[in-house]
């Protein structure tokens, strides 16, 4: 496994939120959704994205931008227009004053906002719960990053403008795809930047000795590895291994082997109906017991509790924008 398909293996939508947003100036839309991770692709026209914190971002036409949840954010025309409306989570959507909506933006299929031949339009695509990204990936992440039209050469823009907006049997199905297709070509073309700053642990790899160990444990996590297993793999001492390791990943070789196992184990919770003991077995631990309680003392939580989140009163779609066609 390569360092950016470690990385990026883990976007995976299911029932993702995907809309083509169209505006006409003055406008705004506060997010409040609390989403894990948010694309926005500008199509036509330009866009501000301005978060609570940080700096604000301007968008043209063919820009794309990234933020991570779940701190909110307005996108407008301007800075300083104030938001008409707000998204919440599972996609419902109100007036500011907290008034819903009730559909009176609804242009179509998947489509919202003022007018469907807008001044302004965006493909906005969200994934609604954390375990569909990676957490690492999600940690390698600033909140809200960008690439211009100069910077990455995208080619399913139009796919994903002539497929937004049908409504045809797995449809769903197919834009999840293309949403995950879209996050891992921008976010390659964000990496492969000469001023990206990818996590400590992804530039490490071009290390000869560390880069070795790493791929190691990522290829084969369960193994059972020591630090004096790896080093005689490297070709260096037990102790040239475990500074060099540190001091490039930012944490020991062990450490880092039971943040990637408890990783492996968390996807394998969300995407598979495998036991867990057979995903301890997967990921290189000696039992189902032994899992579940680093697994709990890592997230907080069970792996069955994280398997089958309870689910929050607040996160149910009250009301989904441009979902369905709008009424005749």
């Amino acid at each position: 496994m390569d360092a950016l398909a470690g990385l990026l293996e883990g976007p995976r939508a299911r029932g993702a939120f995907m809309i083509r947003a169209c505006f006409d100036p003055p406008w705004a839309v506060r997010v409040e959704d609390g989403a894990p991770l948010t694309v926005m692709l500008m199509v036509r026209g330009d866009a501000w994205i301005v978060p609570d914190t940080g700096e604000r971002l301007r968008l043209r036409a063919g820009d794309l931008a990234v933020a991570r949840g779940p701190d909110p954010y307005v996108c407008a025309d301007d800075p300083a227009t104030a938001p008409q409306a707000v998204i919440l989570p599972g996609g419902a959507c109100s007036y500011p004053d907290g008034r819903p909506l009730n559909g009176s933006m609804d242009l179509g299929v998947r489509t919202w906002g003022d007018r469907a031949d807008g001044e302004a339009v965006l493909l906005i695509g969200t994934y609604l719960v954390r375990g569909e990204i990676g957490g690492r990936l999600l940690d390698a992440l600033p909140p809200l990053l960008s690439l211009t039209s100069e910077a990455w050469d995208n080619p399913l823009t139009p796919l994903l403008m002539n497929e937004v907006t049908r409504d045809e049997p797995g449809q769903e199905v197919v834009l999840d795809r293309l949403l995950d297709l879209l996050v891992i070509a921008a976010l390659r073309a964000w990496f492969a930047r000469p001023s990206a700053a990818a996590p400590a642990w992804y530039r490490a790899l071009g290390d000869p000795v560390v880069g070795r160990a790493l791929r190691l444990l990522q290829d084969d996590p369960a193994h059972p590895w020591t630090v004096a297993t790896l080093a005689e793999r490297t070709g260096v001492s037990r102790a040239a291994l475990a500074r060099r390791f540190t001091d490039l990943v930012g944490e020991p070789p062990m450490g880092y082997l039971t943040g990637w196992r408890l990783a492996l184990a968390a996807d394998r919770l969300r995407d598979s109906e495998d036991t867990l003991g057979a995903i301890a077995r997967r990921v290189g631990y000696g039992s189902a017991f032994a899992l579940s309680t680093a697994f709990k003392r890592v997230y907080g939580v069970s792996p069955q509790e994280y398997r089958v989140p309870t689910p929050s009163p607040s996160a149910a779609p009250a009301q989904a924008p441009a979902q369905t066609p709008a009424p005749a």
